[in-house]
């Protein structure tokens, strides 16, 4: 196992986690190269069968690090904000394996993306198909165009990650498909390239694909019908992982719906995981400040804060919280709390778990999707560092921000 116990201690791969500690301070991330590297080739032998290209979602994590040794091997990129695709190309993922996805792409965004000739912008509206068309007659350049659909399937997913309900912002009505479709074929800054559909995250249910991606492949053969053809379908990501007790879709299951689906039509398919690839390739080490007791409850103080992992305050998430050395003793109940500034800095409430005092570690496991992605300079503290482990070796692949960087950008007015 990448994250494992020797004696007691907790080993990230072949390096002492206490080690990194003493060396780089806490709180920090800590990522391992070989879970990635695992993650990563479970979705490319799966889909071996197919002509399919896997494109890591680059807000899962957007360190450098990972994306740069994703395009080593071989990872395309799905971006969705024209700093991400500079973070993707930065890394060494070629333009033709970028595909642009969001509902509010700007001209400036839609610009770049088009001056790169991407493999595929994903358009959310007619409004951008349009805008799209304008931009690429003024450039003289022909845009890798293809629609989001929404199929209005549910996710069985938290409300707030699900993005294929006709009540989401996402995509383009399924009703409204097929008359844009027919309306972008006219364009002539246009190639229509693909169709795209993107359900949700965290899904553990094969079912919502496989009524998303069978509702995909009849749009395709209508489409065809009418001579309009399509090279690719981007299936979006959403595989979810074990945080607690679930039982996520194995790669090979998701192929196999992909296969019922979808393996007929002998497409270029697109997949875009992002937490299933980082998700358990990452932790994020913490302090005890200090423990307390408040009437009958207990309270475990880290000097992590949700500015550093905000899963927990926005989504009520769960992520299991371990000692970084294991002593073996009774558990006790205890709300494990941060120093922030708000009652909602909670990363567990009653959880059962060893007691630790003052200067002990917690490990808080996966934490590599949306931890360091999603953070924050809130109550003015510095963004904490990311560590890669290989093997027994780590690099310490984004340092901690220091006061004077966080006020770098900042200036003052005249009259002051």
């Amino acid at each position: 196992m990448c994250f494992h116990y020797q004696n007691g201690e907790m080993y990230a791969e072949g390096v002492d986690v206490k080690r990194i500690a003493r060396e780089v301070g806490t709180p920090f991330y800590c990522y391992s190269s070989d879970k990635l590297t695992q993650n990563y080739q479970a979705y490319r032998e799966a889909l071996a069968e197919f002509n399919a290209t896997v494109c890591y979602s680059v807000k899962a994590n957007t360190n450098l690090a990972i994306v740069s040794a994703l395009a080593r091997m071989g990872s395309g990129a799905d971006v969705v904000s024209a700093g991400e695709m500079y973070v993707a190309m930065k890394a060494g993922i070629p333009a033709d394996k970028i595909v642009f996805s969001g509902v509010g792409k700007t001209a400036a965004e839609l610009e770049a993306a088009i001056k790169n000739q991407i493999l595929q912008i994903n358009a959310e509206s007619a409004a951008e198909v349009r805008a799209i068309n304008e931009i690429a007659l003024r450039l003289g350049i022909k845009a890798n165009v293809a629609l989001r659909v929404n199929p209005d399937v549910d996710a069985l997913t938290h409300v707030k990650i699900t993005t294929g309900k006709k009540e989401n912002k996402f995509g383009v009505d399924w009703d409204d498909a097929l008359p844009l479709y027919r309306e972008a074929s006219k364009m002539e800054g246009v190639r229509l390239a693909g169709i795209a559909v993107h359900i949700g995250s965290q899904l553990l249910d094969a079912e919502p694909f496989r009524l998303a991606f069978a509702k995909v492949a009849a749009m395709v053969r209508e489409l065809e019908a009418e001579g309009i053809v399509l090279d690719n379908i981007d299936l979006g990501g959403g595989l979810g992982i074990n945080y607690n007790a679930e039982l996520p879709l194995t790669c090979t299951a998701y192929a196999e719906v992909v296969r019922e689906t979808l393996g007929s039509l002998h497409k270029h398919i697109i997949v875009e995981p992002g937490r299933s690839v980082v998700g358990n390739a990452g932790i994020l080490v913490t302090e005890v400040v200090c423990t307390k007791k408040m009437g009958s409850k207990n309270f475990i103080v880290v000097d992590a804060g949700f500015n550093d992992l905000v899963r927990p305050a926005m989504y009520d998430a769960w992520h299991t919280i371990q000692p970084v050395s294991k002593k073996g003793v009774a558990p006790l109940i205890a709300d494990i709390v941060g120093p922030i500034c708000e009652s909602g800095d909670v990363f567990a409430k009653d959880r059962i778990i060893e007691p630790v005092q003052a200067g002990r570690l917690l490990a808080i496991m996966c934490a590599g999707a949306y931890g360091a992605s999603m953070s924050s300079i809130y109550n003015f503290r510095p963004l904490v560092p990311e560590v890669m482990v290989r093997g027994g070796e780590f690099c310490v692949v984004r340092k901690r921000t220091s006061y004077e960087e966080m006020l770098a950008g900042h200036s003052l007015p005249a009259w002051l």
